[in-house]
């Protein structure tokens, strides 16, 4: 990875946002700044160079892993060493100096400690989302490890396929996904892995519980794995026992819907077009008002990162953004469906990363 270069294109956008220095302090923003992967850091940043913060734990593993900045140990928060020192070198300022923050990402208290150690020296202000907007666009390198995150979370649906039985838990389907992926290298679970059977399909987040898989209904499989520290996410719906025609034709409408949405991402269109697309299909099979959230969102050091694909959200995209298309649509008390996969915004269109057969799936 070029920490250089991500830390270059963010001091050029200083002065044009009114900004003398920003200082990073969610950690996932911190690590692609500069590769730190512990859990303490803060980053501060400046037209002259970049100065990292962290505490005693991280002595050998910032020297390992910091890149491009200064490294200063401290045995304090890192965000408020960050300040203090910031106070410090500013004592003979006359002018006070703006100080942008992440405001969505950094506590009220925390931001009160940091304006307060800087009274009279630096002003505090909401920063844009520079790091984020930065993140959106992933690079060669970045692709890579998604596609490989991916492909090690995609091999978790034959370990599901193989456990999904009736009378089985939901947990233990979850807990023998969790241990083929450990196994297999992953660092961890993206997030709590969905397992939801039965009445509990209708349940867009439905994680993994003791209820027993019914004899015959949808299961859907919301899983992902992070990898190099940057995650996966994919969903799978199959359905035990003989299916009716009315879940047949449920699954067959998100199947179509998600199509529609993976062909309509392209460079420039917007993420309300592609939301929209997904959105077209369900509302011809009369279960538009049946799927209740965004058609995706970006996907790299973060399982959920911008852009989001919904109604109203005008961001372009462009190519080398990594997205997931997840329509579904959930029946309340009765069944749900939702299938996902993540797709890279290419020249001409885009490229499913791991394409799998999605095909309706009895066990």
């Amino acid at each position: 990875m070029d920490y250089a270069a991500r830390q270059r294109h963010l001091q050029a956008a200083l002065q044009p946002s009114k900004l003398d220095f920003l200082l990073v302090t969610h950690l996932p923003n911190v690590r692609y700044l500069c590769g730190f992967t512990g859990s303490a850091a803060a980053l501060l940043i400046s037209e002259r160079g970049s100065i990292f913060f962290t505490d005693g734990r991280y002595i050998t593993q910032s020297k390992a892993e910091v890149e491009s900045a200064k490294i200063v140990i401290a045995r304090k928060s890192p965000a408020i060493a960050a300040a203090e020192w910031l106070a410090g070198s500013l004592r003979r300022t006359s002018k006070p100096r703006h100080v942008g923050i992440q405001s969505e990402t950094i506590t009220a208290g925390l931001r009160d400690r940091v304006a307060a150690l800087l009274a009279g020296k630096a002003r505090l202000r909401p920063a844009p989302p520079m790091v984020e907007r930065a993140r959106m666009v992933k690079d060669a390198d970045e692709v890579a490890l998604i596609r490989r995150a991916v492909e090690l979370g995609a091999s978790l649906f034959r370990v599901a396929r193989k456990t999904i039985r009736p009378g089985a838990t939901e947990l233990q389907v979850a807990a023998a996904m969790e241990y083929a992926a450990r196994r297999a290298g992953a660092e961890g679970m993206s997030f709590s892995t969905i397992i939801a059977s039965g009445k509990r399909s209708a349940l867009p987040h439905g994680r993994a519980s003791a209820a027993r898989i019914p004899s015959r209904g949808f299961v859907v499989c919301d899983f992902g794995v992070i990898l190099a520290g940057y995650c996966s996410d994919r969903t799978r719906t199959v359905h035990v026992g003989r299916a009716t025609r009315g879940a047949r034709d449920l699954y067959d409408a998100v199947s179509e819907a998600q199509q529609a949405a993976i062909g309509a991402v392209r460079p420039h269109a917007t993420a309300a077009e592609v939301d929209e697309a997904a959105r077209r299909v369900l509302r011809r099979r009369k279960l538009a008002r049946y799927f209740t959230h965004s058609t995706g969102h970006g996907l790299g050091l973060e399982v959920h990162e911008a852009p989001r694909l919904a109604a109203g959200q005008q961001q372009k995209l462009e190519p080398g953004m990594v997205i997931t298309i997840e329509p579904g649509a959930y029946l309340p008390g009765r069944q749900g469906v939702r299938i996902e996969d993540v797709v890279v915004v290419t020249s001409s269109g885009c490229e499913v990363l791991s394409p799998e057969n999605k095909e309706f799936i009895e066990l």
